[in-house]
């Protein structure tokens, strides 16, 4: 099993949600976070006065899947969160050791 780790901007993850239900994903959860990479924040303007905000809004998606379904989960996200642009985001794979359903108490894949 693949815990897979999304870092992507807020208004792909329509086009990302939509494109991983085509695939055999059971589920995924979200988070809203902030950070910076590359684009070291970015300057706005409020009421005229320009200030510069350090931290980009971002949402990470944790996304468990069986080892066969990786590379198949990465391209699509990949694909459908692509903006083009700096900041657009980057996937994080690590291996997942165990998964347990707590309401029934299925373990590994079948717990996903």
């Amino acid at each position: 099993m693949k815990l897979i780790t999304a870092i992507i901007t807020p208004q792909k993850l329509d086009d990302v949600r939509e494109a991983l239900s085509t695939l055999s994903v059971s589920g995924l959860t979200v988070s809203d976070v902030r950070g910076f990479g590359r684009q070291k924040g970015h300057r706005e303007v409020y009421r005229g006065a320009e200030y510069e905000v350090q931290f980009t809004p971002k949402l990470k998606i944790e996304i468990a899947v069986p080892a066969s379904l990786e590379q198949q989960v990465v391209e699509t996200i990949v694909e459908a969160a692509n903006t083009g642009r700096i900041g657009a985001g980057k996937v994080f794979v690590q291996p997942l050791e165990r998964a347990v359903r707590i309401r029934t108490g299925e373990q590994g894949e079948q717990a996903l």
